[in-house]
């Protein structure tokens, strides 16, 4: 009988995960902390949402924080391992003027820093699964991400002298965001064979332009 248990134990454990890895990661509940404007840290289960920049929280009840009253936001990732961080920096999305918004940071340094935010995109591909396609969170060498015919996609910005600008995903204007180091970044990049519109390759790249400002 115990047996049993065990074995029924460890297939609904197995289900649970496989749940969560078929589902995009601002579709699951995360473990983490919202840090507010007036200085105060709430602790629960975390779930975000980009497109309308809020985060939840879900400890007894579940409360909702707006970009406006947030800092920044942390939380693991369980499924796919890591820490990731969420800030709340003013920046002209779809108007004229600056409001919060949240930007994951990916790297960062005395010179610049890499943000993104991520969203869900059709999959011209087909239906595929996380698991057919690899992991996410903080390994920065994930390919892309993609299940029921759409796929996780990113945009990507700078931060630089106090100003985000995005980044066109165009190899020439990497080195206009990263002014200075052309011929070492080309090398840096060419040497670890890495491109210059992929997650992974674009944190190695940023943070290896802050190491040469170092010097």
């Amino acid at each position: 009988m115990k047996i049993a248990l065990f074995s029924l134990s460890l297939l609904l454990l197995g289900m649970t995960t496989s749940f969560a890895q078929n589902q995009f990661p601002s579709q699951v509940w995360h473990k983490g902390n919202i840090y507010t404007t007036d200085g105060k840290v709430y602790g629960g289960e975390i779930k975000y949402d980009l497109e309308n920049n809020v985060v939840q929280l879900q400890d007894k009840t579940i409360d909702t924080f707006s970009a406006i009253n947030v800092t920044y936001f942390e939380l693991f990732d369980e499924i796919y391992g890591g820490v990731r961080k969420f800030f709340s920096l003013p920046y002209s999305l779809n108007s004229d003027y600056d409001t919060p918004i949240f930007f994951e940071v990916l790297t960062e340094g005395d010179n610049i820093a890499l943000l993104c935010r991520e969203y869900v995109a059709t999959d011209s591909r087909g239906m595929n699964s996380y698991g057919m396609m690899g992991g996410y969170g903080m390994n920065p060498f994930y390919g892309p991400q993609s299940m029921m015919g759409h796929k996780l996609a990113f945009k990507y910005y700078f931060l630089k002298n106090g100003k985000i600008e995005q980044y066109s995903l165009k190899k020439k204007d990497l080195f206009e965001m990263l002014p200075g180091h052309d011929d070492q970044i080309s090398l840096f990049m060419r040497k670890n064979r890495l491109a210059y519109d992929k997650r992974g390759d674009l944190l190695r790249i940023t943070a290896y332009y802050n190491e040469l400002n170092k010097n």
